[in-house]
């Protein structure tokens, strides 16, 4: 696994000091949810450190903000791993079982024999909206029903059984990564609203993707192997060997390379906010806003990095899971119904 692979995020790294009690807390919720199981389960899931992810994400968080945060993290990688099988190679039904999940985000309540990852996204849902600007509730609920809805995408490509082209694989991608929920997140957590006019400005809608890719790209090398191995091919390294006919570690040296190119164009455009702030008009408040959510873009690429580079879920993964079975070790999603994936698996 090319875990010694190096990228170079010039952002800082910082940690919340919530993060002990935010592990407390993160793991009781995962189990009153019932999206983790006990014994091998909860010892695999525990070794992910989700909250981790959240402190060196978020690390302005505290409480109840950090849950939230620490929470969705855990929504999204367990969620992800129900796809690790053969609900993975069943599109048609892989978008019946999203669509379930993007009917809670316009308003639908799961029922009383909701699957875990349904009842999960609902407290999950229910708690990011809950005071929050309505603009932003708009926004996000979109974000949200994108990575839903992506998923069946990425489920046509490993039966297509060859990446995509670039453009393609970045539009699936983008989605089934989910990164601009984070950034999303860290606006919540930073208590921050921004004006529509900022947020939609050229600059900060370029950085925003930006730090989308960047995000994702990163992943998409350490996360190669576990990938590969159970046949995804939304992935930049397998894209680029494929398009551009080249070996192993060509392409890993170009996958550095969009990163690179992406950092350097955050950087260049994150010098020319202050002068946006001002032809727009910001008032201090509303300028320092604009400033915060640079930061939180910036350090959300710096944290995620950082906890990506050490987590057992990509350096332990095949030594736990192998790749000739299910991704997972309890079935939590589409519970009930007929399902592809096979019966639900024991709890270890």
């Amino acid at each position: 696994m090319p875990q010694d692979v190096e990228f170079h995020l010039p952002f800082p790294v910082s940690c919340s000091p919530d993060l002990e009690g935010a592990r407390r807390r993160n793991l009781a919720w995962v189990r009153r949810v019932g999206l983790v199981g006990e014994g091998r389960s909860l010892e695999w899931y525990a070794s992910w450190d989700m909250p981790r992810l959240a402190a060196l994400g978020f690390p302005y968080a505290r409480g109840a903000m950090l849950d939230l945060c620490a929470d969705a993290m855990a929504l999204f990688y367990v969620f992800d791993d129900q796809f690790d099988g053969l609900l993975g190679r069943a599109p048609a039904r892989v978008a019946t079982v999203c669509q379930r999940m993007i009917d809670i985000v316009h308003g639908a309540a799961p029922g009383p024999d909701a699957d875990a990852c349904s009842a999960a996204f609902a407290d999950i849902w229910g708690r990011s909206a809950d005071g929050a600007h309505p603009g932003w509730v708009a926004r996000v609920a979109h974000e949200w029903e994108y990575y839903f809805a992506a998923q069946a995408h990425e489920a046509i490509g490993r039966l297509r059984g060859a990446p995509a082209g670039m453009e393609a694989y970045l539009q699936v991608r983008r989605g089934i990564a989910g990164t601009d929920l984070p950034l999303s997140l860290g606006e919540r957590a930073a208590g921050i609203t921004l004006p529509a006019a900022a947020f939609h400005s050229p600059q900060l809608r370029i950085m925003r993707q930006a730090a989308i890719d960047v995000t994702l790209m990163c992943n998409d090398v350490y996360s190669l192997e576990k990938e590969e191995a159970r046949g995804d091919m939304d992935n930049l390294v397998l894209v680029i060997e494929h398009t551009r006919r080249c070996g192993r570690e060509a392409a890993i040296a170009e996958a550095r390379g969009e990163v690179r190119r992406r950092v350097t164009r955050f950087q260049e455009l994150a010098v020319q906010v202050p002068q946006l702030c001002a032809l727009l008009g910001l008032t201090a408040r509303e300028a320092a806003g604009v400033d915060r959510y640079v930061e939180i873009m910036g350090t959300w690429m710096s944290g995620y990095h950082a906890w990506q580079t050490r987590t057992d879920r990509y350096t332990h993964a095949p030594h736990v899971l192998p790749a000739t079975g299910p991704g997972y070790f309890d079935r939590v999603l589409g519970a009930g119904t007929a399902c592809p994936g096979g019966p639900p698996q024991p709890r270890h």
